[in-house]
């Protein structure tokens, strides 16, 4: 899709992403609360007693053997959800549409130089949820996109984490 943007907040980049889902909010809404529903889109298994402010998340990357912490911080069912992800601040924003699906926007706020590979998998994760499967290699291509357009403004772009090569 190669439609994120990204805005400067100090030394942080916080990348952008919109897609029209067919669904209704409350739909999308179990998609993006729904452990089993996380599954099928999300890097990683997803481990939350209950979404309510304060509370503790679990980020498992099984076949990596890594985990990362983080907590919700806002709850507005069916409209907005935000928790960190590491050192990332995840905000999904639904809002329904006229033809009666649901307007997502993704932002992530993250350190500069994390901000292209973030918006390329992010863009992966987005096809799945949106019930498509993105091409074998997709991930890589997206990433030289976001270098390209992120990088004159805010610097050297890092690639993937070892392991994680798209």
């Amino acid at each position: 899709m190669r439609d994120g943007t990204v805005d400067r907040v100090g030394a942080r980049a916080v990348i952008r992403l919109e897609r029209e889902l067919p669904d209704a909010p409350g739909v999308v809404w179990r998609a993006i609360t729904d452990r089993g529903e996380l599954k099928a889109w999300f890097p990683c298994d997803v481990v939350v007693d209950a979404w309510r402010a304060g509370a503790v998340i679990e980020f498992v990357f099984t076949e990596h053997d890594m985990t990362l912490t983080g907590s919700v911080l806002e709850v507005d069912e069916p409209r907005l959800l935000v928790y960190t992800w590491g050192d990332d601040t995840l905000r999904f924003s639904l809002e329904p549409t006229p033809s009666g699906g649901t307007r997502l926007v993704l932002t992530d706020e993250l350190g500069s130089s994390e901000a292209a590979r973030n918006a390329a998998g992010w863009e992966i994760c987005l096809e799945r949820l949106a019930g498509r499967s993105p091409a074998e290699g997709a991930w890589r291509p997206l990433f030289d996109h976001y270098v390209a357009v992120f990088e004159s403004g805010l610097g050297p772009q890092l690639g993937p984490p070892p392991g994680f090569e798209g």
